[in-house]
């Protein structure tokens, strides 16, 4: 498999846990690239749910070395939890698992910050998981925050990190919330890089080794959607990083030119989690998913707002990443419907937009414009081979595709890896 970066061309949850976990089977180095432990990909082997926050889907797989970019923030307690959890089932974490010196720590009062601020936002929440993302990206680009690499260093760790807590406690109280004990944080943080130091490398030198030997495939895993991007998405309401594919390369120290596909993971509708416009949000369709029991957060369990296909905001989406491949999800939750809805243009009054606007309040205004196409009314789940899809089911997801101008190259109808057909 060529050297690839995955992404979410819409505003998340869009199985992309599991098209990784499919691909790399072809890849011999899966990097994380961005985001922190706010993700959560979904894997289902042999019937055996995974749920993975910081550490590449790829773990799963023997042979594979899985690597946490420069570009991750990362909450050194989580991850240690998520390693101690995997080995625990029988998952094999070791060498096989690298992880960046230069990738920025999520700590206690990034935690209690990101909960406070979002709670004085009122009825203009955003959404956030509350897990300090956004405060530790903001550290970062305030130059104060602390990082992987200084957890090699205790004594100069301990002496930051007291400092930053000192500083950040100030504010805490300010807002009225109980202050953090430096000690409990310090000997926590300690006793986590501890477990961690092992792992911990200049994983930049690692990657370009790799990319020097011969038949070394990399595959690139993004976290979050298209439309959460810092940049590029639906702003305020997104995330603290870049999402699209730019985001893999310098959250991971390879060089745009050593990537030969963009593969963008899209549902065969549409859903997203928290706050923010949504053009084809339908309540209706909401209601049927999770009585289904489908769409739930795999971070939050939170339930996902739902909506039906968005062939404008994808195909921005494609134009932005610049996107090759799709691999289309989620196809069987549509078995039930008689009739599909595909959004191909927004409304403004009487102005029709052929793409998304930039502003969420002109966003929030935009009516979609609908195609309708019929339901195929039978179960996709067994489907092994595209020819095994009823004809209306093939339709439907060659139009899309061909609305947002992709290939089609994977469509997935189910959670099990075997429920995967590749083009």
């Amino acid at each position: 498999m060529p050297n690839t970066i995955l992404v979410g061309a819409q505003w998340g949850d869009e199985g992309k846990g599991k098209i990784i976990d499919f691909l790399t089977d072809e890849a011999d180095v899966v990097v994380r690239s961005q985001g922190g432990n706010n993700a959560g990909h979904t894997i289902v082997i042999e019937g055996e749910k995974y749920v993975l926050h910081l550490i590449p889907s790829g773990i799963l797989r023997k042979s594979k070395t899985c690597v946490i970019g420069n570009g991750v923030v990362l909450d050194p307690v989580s991850l240690v939890g998520e390693i101690q959890g995997l080995q625990e089932r029988g998952v094999k974490v070791g060498k096989n698992l690298l992880i960046s010196d230069s990738a920025h720590l999520v700590l206690p009062y990034h935690r209690i910050l990101d909960g406070l601020r979002e709670s004085q936002k009122g009825g203009k929440k955003i959404g956030t998981t509350k897990r300090g993302i956004g405060p530790a990206y903001a550290d970062k680009a305030f130059r104060t925050g602390l990082r992987t690499g200084d957890l090699l260093k205790p004594d100069l760790f301990a002496e930051k990190l007291t400092k930053r807590i000192k500083e950040n406690n100030a504010v805490i109280k300010e807002l009225g919330e109980k202050p953090l004990s430096p000690k409990e944080v310090v000997d926590e943080s300690l006793a986590a890089g501890q477990i961690l130091a092992p792992f911990i490398t200049n994983t930049v030198v690692f990657l370009h080794e790799a990319l020097a030997a011969k038949n070394s495939n990399m595959l690139f895993e993004g976290a979050q959607g298209t439309f959460l991007d810092i940049d590029h998405g639906t702003y305020p309401y997104v995330t603290s990083s870049n999402t699209t594919s730019g985001g893999a390369c310098t959250g991971s120290g390879v060089p745009p030119n050593r990537i030969d596909h963009v593969m963008g993971v899209l549902k065969a509708y549409t859903t997203r989690v928290g706050e923010g416009p949504f053009p084809t949000e339908d309540a209706d369709l909401s209601k049927r998913f999770h009585s289904m029991g489908r769409e739930f957060g795999a971070t939050t369990g939170r339930a996902r707002r739902c909506g039906w296909f968005d062939a404008v905001s994808t195909k921005y989406s494609v134009m932005i990443n610049g996107i090759d491949q799709l691999a289309i999800t989620n196809l069987d939750g549509l078995d039930e419907a008689e009739w599909i809805k595909v959004c191909v243009g927004y409304r403004i009054g009487s102005k029709k937009l052929d793409f998304p606007p930039t502003d969420s309040e002109e966003l929030a205004l935009c009516k979609p414009v609908y195609i309708d196409m019929p339901g195929w009314r039978k179960s996709t789940e067994n489907a092994r081979e595209f020819s095994d899809l009823p004809q209306k089911a093939r339709n439907y997801v060659k139009k899309i595709a061909g609305l947002v101008g992709a290939n089609l190259s994977i469509v997935s109808i189910g959670p099990g890896r075997e429920q995967t057909i590749r083009l």
